[in-house]
């Protein structure tokens, strides 16, 4: 409908621009003409007739009978009457000719040539052409199915078919024929972490079991598979050990593009997982600390000195290989530790710097923080999450600008 009424308007600008200089009135004005000559003949014969007078070519009485055959020839002339009439109405045919022949001609050439659809319909055709592909695509799809129940041994065709049931998210079927693949090319990472995604969304999105032992068999054969990665610490946040879940992550987290989208999205999860279990999040960035040396005198903006030590009679109660976590909090705010060091009991009394190197985040650490809180536990499971028979020795408000050995002793007293 908008269509028509655009050419409507279209066509009605044309006529305003063609049709008022046809309908103008268009007076033929030749008797008025033919008079105007006349006279202006008449008054160039007076003219001559005056000047051979003058010269003496003529004598009186010849120019008053020449003057007299010239004001009666005059006289005739003007009384004769043009036998041309003003025509009214000359070209006002050709309006209607115009107004009911175009229109008329450009609907018929337009109703067989055009197509007015392909504006008036033109998201309705792109949402068809789309249904077309998706048409073509289900029936390439369904032959590939064909050819491979022919063709059981093709391990490649297999592989192409649960690609294609996955991205069409028919689960099911990609779980079938991704186990076939699997079955022929073995214990290839790809094939496995295929098959443990489409078996996970068949299961609603549950790693447990097959999947999760399918991806840390891809896991092993490949460490720095960052699809392997990102399933593995899924599959570690749903048996509930989010310690391993941070470590898988935050290995993916330094192999993806920094400030890439991906990158982001791992590190919005690490500060989420954080924020849920701070002690997980400690508990990986200690033992990654531990495969990394970073000497206490790195540079950096901020840093704080403990002495930790435990109270009498309290060693004799706890192994000499037993955890004690050393970090520092915000003293309002996520509870996720802005630096944290692992050590042993056997390690203790001990005197630590925390600072922006022991960071787990780079959002979350001391130089962003005027105050914080110390703490050091003394944990038997070894556990990032603090259990009941853990120890806790707590430091509530230090300054950062407190250059001072600040001492936290662990006592039973909690």
């Amino acid at each position: 409908m908008l269509f028509f009424v655009i050419v409507g308007v279209l066509i009605l600008i044309a006529f305003l621009f063609v049709l008022p200089p046809l309908w103008r009135k268009q007076t033929v004005q030749e008797a008025y003409d033919i008079d105007q000559r006349n006279i202006l003949i008449a008054q160039h014969r007076l003219q001559e007739l005056k000047d051979n007078k003058l010269k003496g070519d003529l004598t009186e009485e010849q120019y008053n009978e020449q003057l007299a055959d010239l004001e009666q020839a005059l006289s005739d002339d003007l009384d004769i009457k043009s036998q041309v009439t003003p025509v009214y109405n000359q070209g006002r045919w050709v309006i209607f000719v115009v107004v009911l022949t175009i229109p008329l001609l450009a609907s018929w050439l337009y109703a067989n040539l055009g197509n007015y659809q392909a504006v008036s319909h033109s998201a309705e055709m792109a949402a068809d052409s789309q249904k077309l592909k998706l048409a073509e695509i289900n029936k390439m799809v369904a032959r590939l199915a064909e050819k491979m129940q022919n063709n059981p041994d093709d391990a490649q065709g297999w592989l192409m078919l649960g690609r294609s049931y996955t991205a069409m998210e028919e689960f099911p079927k990609a779980v079938e024929a991704l186990a076939n693949a699997y079955r022929l090319l073995g214990d290839k990472p790809e094939v496995m972490l295929l098959y443990a995604d489409a078996l996970a969304y068949v299961n609603d999105k549950n790693l447990t079991g097959k999947p999760a032992e399918l991806v840390f068999k891809a896991l092993a054969l490949e460490p720095d598979n960052m699809n392997a990665l990102w399933l593995g610490g899924m599959a570690k946040v749903q048996q509930g050990d989010p310690t391993e879940a941070a470590k898988l992550w935050k290995k993916l987290e330094g192999l993806l593009p920094a400030g890439s989208d991906s990158q982001k999205e791992i590190q919005d999860l690490l500060s989420r997982l954080a924020s849920e279990s701070p002690e997980a999040m400690a508990t990986a960035q200690a033992q990654a600390t531990q495969t990394t040396k970073v000497p206490d005198s790195a540079n950096s903006t901020a840093t704080i000195k403990v002495e930790v030590s435990l109270a009498p009679g309290v060693q004799n109660k706890y192994k000499a290989t037993d955890t004690v976590f050393i970090y520092a909090q915000a003293v309002s705010g996520p509870k996720m530790p802005l630096a944290i060091v692992r050590k042993q009991v056997s390690d203790l009394p001990i005197t630590v710097s925390l600072d922006d190197t022991l960071a787990m985040m780079p959002t979350m650490k001391l130089s962003n923080f005027s105050q914080v809180r110390l703490l050091a536990r003394l944990s038997k499971s070894g556990n990032a999450i603090t259990q009941p028979e853990d120890l806790i020795g707590v430091i509530e408000q230090v300054d950062l600008s407190d250059k001072n050995t600040h001492k936290i002793v662990i006592s039973e007293h909690k």
